[in-house]
């Protein structure tokens, strides 16, 4: 067999960065350079790890008590909405469907009231839509009788009002009643049978649940309800899945992904991580900037090399080639080595927090104040890729002035003064 020879500037390019320089600040700036693209990519992908898991953590919370999507009536109640379950039933996508109604009351209890959103729900179906019984500190979804006029409260909700299990709350809607004595609201006691804590503020401190035909009557819904929850098998597709629904369901119903109720907010997260992977993304640059002067460095002193060999033929090409090659292989082992120790940081992020907390003894994370007492992680391969294959050719385009400088070395200059 013939021997398989590697082209010299791929050679000479993996030998210069092999080989120790005379001038040892040079070998530590080649080397510096190369951590520096560790590191910074290695902060990139734990840092947005780490918020990928706080997002995804934020998202499940928020989508354990809104609903994937929603159908409602153009006009107010929806009366038929055991076909609109169906129809919904019918796309491959929807795992499951249940009937609520909503509405804003104030809730009182002796000086204390609060205001909320009554939500009523179906007990037997809303554990398909939703993961609200997992939630439930005290008492069960299963006390919400149709008559029983019970009531469950969110944790914060119940001690802004003073109350728990037992308790009775008076229920106030905006739906007024004419008497003889003239136009009053409508309320209703109500006694509170269970207490849940979803852990984000709006739905702890705001919402309030009950059976669904006891929040009809005070809606004077009759047998209508607001809408359907539906939930989805990927709630990702969520919004594809609402596009075909609301297209399939043209001029009957209304329907809107989970986007639309907290649109803003999930905008505001997805801002936040491009903000943040660009400003760490600044040291992935200097790193790339510390190439550049190790390479000029390196050109600098490999001259009387370069020289030699477009004396014996080598073109300036090839010459720019062999540098190139030189920063090319810094940037691969500086992006290897900071995907590996990235992705392995992230992964173990949480031992190492829990680790260091009880080391150092403090709270990274106070569950008081963020509802969350974990360091979640989310390790995307997406990003990963996108780091990692930015960081790399970023590497690649600082490394062609240094290479372009060595490609225009004059021999006879380079060896005046050897």
């Amino acid at each position: 067999m013939r021997p398989m020879y590697q082209p010299y500037e791929y050679f000479l390019g993996f030998r210069y960065t092999r080989a120790r320089s005379r001038d040892n600040f040079i070998s530590f700036i080649t080397v510096a350079s190369m951590l520096g693209i560790m590191i910074g990519v290695m902060a990139l992908i734990v840092v947005l790890s780490v918020m990928n898991g706080f997002h995804k953590e934020i998202r499940e919370r928020i989508l354990g008590m809104v609903s994937h999507a929603t159908i409602t009536s153009f006009e107010g109640g929806l009366t038929d909405w055991p076909r609109a379950m169906e129809l919904a039933k019918q796309h491959p996508e929807v795992l499951d469907a249940a009937p609520y109604v909503e509405s804003q009351v104030m809730l009182v209890n002796g000086q204390n009231v609060a205001g909320a959103l009554m939500r009523g729900i179906d007990p037997e179906l809303e554990p398909r839509v939703a993961d609200i019984s997992d939630k439930m500190n005290v008492g069960s979804l299963e006390d919400l009788a149709d008559k029983s006029y019970n009531i469950v409260l969110g944790k914060e909700l119940a001690m802004a009002l003073g109350v728990t299990t037992g308790d009775k709350v008076t229920v106030i809607t905006p739906h007024a009643m004419v008497t003889p004595v003239g136009t009053m609201p409508r309320l209703k006691r109500f006694t509170v049978s269970g207490i849940f804590e979803v852990g984000m503020g709006d739905f702890d401190s705001g919402v309030a649940l009950m059976h669904i035909r006891d929040a009809a009557r005070l809606s004077r819904l009759g047998d209508a309800v607001t809408g359907v929850r539906l939930k989805v098998r990927d709630l990702y597709d969520a919004q594809q899945v609402a596009f075909e629904l609301a297209d399939q369901m043209k001029d009957i119903y209304y329907v809107k992904d989970w986007s639309h109720y907290r649109r803003n907010f999930f905008e505001a997260l997805k801002t936040e991580k491009r903000m943040m992977g660009f400003i760490l993304f600044l040291i992935v640059l200097v790193a790339a900037f510390s190439v550049i002067i190790a390479m000029i460095m390196v050109v600098k002193e490999k001259q009387s090399d370069i020289a030699i060999l477009r004396t014996i033929g080598a073109s300036s090409r090839s010459i720019m080639k062999i540098f190139l090659v030189q920063g090319a292989t810094i940037g691969v082992f500086g992006v290897v080595l900071g995907v590996i120790a990235g992705v392995l940081l992230a992964l173990n992020v949480e031992k190492i927090v829990s680790w260091l907390e009880d080391l150092l003894g403090f709270e990274a994370i106070d569950s008081d104040l963020y509802y969350i007492s974990r360091l979640p992680s989310d390790v995307q391969v997406g990003d990963v890729t996108l780091i990692a294959t930015v960081a790399f050719i970023i590497t690649v385009l600082f490394a062609l002035l240094p290479a372009a400088r060595a490609a225009k070395v004059q021999p006879a200059e380079a060896l005046r003064y050897e």
